[in-house]
């Protein structure tokens, strides 16, 4: 293969009914690094049905060109018709670098691209970086969080890797930004495709599922709140606070929270203006899940819990009795106002 044949940085802008996954910007941040010390050009792929103004989103997040393939069999996401026409994309216009959203369509999508390319994919990266043979450096986390790999594609190309959402920052937004739009079809006909969508059931609508990841404040609890009616003071302090609650590993090990809240190494990723850590000791797998906090405020009754040594802010104590005081407190001084 003659890698020379290669070259910009892609990343795949995520959406659903035309809204974009925040994570697609995300990625359009950490592409522009890349892309900058590869002296290459930093594009975006978007596809769907009358999608085409995500291309000037794309463009206001840094990307200089969209390449767009829009038509009513894109419409839901289906892995045979996105990987196809992601691997024609590919193999049209030879990327250097792939990288895709480490969300539950991108954990599909992105495996099936890379094993009809037949190259490299690391899953759930936390970082990414060039070195001085223009090989992709993917970091991400191994043996249950305790160690950090650095994963290279080294022989094949392009360069794929999913990252997780919330992992990187998203760039400041620029809508006098422009580009160039490269508008792509191909044969792709729907009485070919296996799957059919018969009904979509958004459980966002219906309140039965709150998306953690974007929250500014989080109030998360660990195996210290003991029981999941303990749950209910966390929650509360959230309500109070206009945040959401969160679990660790541990917590949902012992059946106290579900698994949709959980944020660690396994987890979910989270990077709030506020993180309140709630009987949480610490372990590295759930610091990998949530360090990137602007604040983090640690409530626990062990003073050399681990989670003190990355909190901005720790209170020793009840995590039983602290919570309800600072709940107390807010409503205090809301009552004032």
């Amino acid at each position: 293969m003659a890698e020379e044949e290669y070259k910009d940085v892609w990343v795949f802008v995520e959406q659903t009914d035309g809204e974009p996954a925040a994570v697609s910007w995300e990625l359009l941040g950490a592409g522009a690094d890349l892309a900058k010390t590869l002296g290459v050009e930093l594009c975006a792929i978007v596809i769907g049905d009358k999608v085409e103004h995500l291309c000037q989103e794309s463009f206001a997040y840094g990307a200089s060109k969209v390449y767009l393939m829009d038509a009513p069999v894109f419409h839901y996401y289906r892995t045979e018709p996105y990987y196809k026409a992601v691997c024609y994309l590919i193999e049209k216009y030879k990327p250097e670098v792939v990288l895709v959203g480490a969300t539950s369509l991108g954990r599909d999508l992105a495996p099936a691209v890379a094993t009809e390319l037949k190259t490299g994919l690391t899953e759930g990266c936390t970082g990414l970086t060039i070195d001085e043979s223009r090989s992709l450096l993917q970091t991400r986390p191994v043996y249950g969080g305790n160690i950090m790999a650095t994963i290279v594609t080294e022989r094949v190309r392009p360069q794929m890797a999913t990252v997780r959402p919330r992992a990187m920052p998203i760039p400041e937004k620029d809508t006098s930004r422009q580009g160039e739009i490269v508008r792509e079809s191909m044969v792709i006909s729907e009485d070919d495709i296996g799957v059919k969508v018969l009904e979509v059931i958004d459980s966002r609508k219906q309140g039965e599922a709150v998306d953690i990841t974007a929250a500014d404040i989080v109030v998360s609890g660990g195996r210290g709140v003991q029981s999941k009616e303990n749950f209910r003071i966390l929650q509360e302090l959230a309500d109070e606070l206009g945040g959401v609650i969160a679990s660790s590993r541990a917590a949902v090990e012992a059946d106290m929270a579900p698994m949709e809240i959980w944020i660690g190494q396994s987890g979910k990723t989270v990077r709030p203006k506020i993180y309140i850590a709630c009987g949480i000791s610490g372990a590295i797998q759930h610091l990998a899940g949530m360090r990137d906090s602007d604040v983090i405020i640690a409530i626990n009754y062990d003073r050399h819990a681990p989670i003190f040594e990355v909190a901005n802010y720790g209170i020793e104590g009840d995590l039983l009795q602290v919570v309800p005081a600072i709940t107390k407190h807010i409503r205090e001084l809301r009552a004032q106002k």
